[in-house]
């Protein structure tokens, strides 16, 4: 499998959430070689902004969190034009943040499922086949 991963689910490597387990278990088979992951530079902002607000980190623990996405090896994408146009268009045809349409946009571009824990954008996409819960990954 090969997946755009969201903040909402790489923070759930970090601390103990719903779907923890599935989230690990996707950076298991990443690590395996089993799946392919990507993210936008757009996470590397998301996750320690949503880490450094919660109180069981601090500024140490962030940055050894940031250091250990590029230590892991995602495919971290730069934005290109043709990815921005399509996020904007996706934006406003689902009424979602440029944020949120930037994820989706970029696993369209490449090929890939779009993972998130965010419910609220999956509803405003559920006719989008790329575009899946973190509670639809099934191993």
């Amino acid at each position: 499998m090969m997946y755009v991963l969201d903040a909402s689910v790489i923070i759930k490597w970090f601390s103990e959430e719903e779907f923890t387990d599935t989230a690990v278990e996707i950076r298991n088979r990443f690590f395996k070689g089993k799946c392919e992951l990507a993210a936008p530079d757009l996470a590397l902002y998301e996750v320690p902004n949503a880490l450094r607000f919660n109180p069981n980190f601090n500024d140490d623990d962030v940055i050894e969190a940031v250091n250990s996405l590029f230590d892991m090896g995602i495919s971290i994408i730069v934005p290109t034009p043709r990815v921005i146009k399509s996020s904007i268009a996706i934006a406003f045809k689902y009424n979602i943040t440029i944020y949120d349409a930037f994820y989706v946009a970029l696993a369209n571009e490449i090929g890939f499922t779009f993972v998130t824990a965010d419910s609220k954008l999956c509803q405003k996409t559920k006719d989008m086949k790329s575009v899946r819960h973190i509670s639809e990954i099934k191993f």
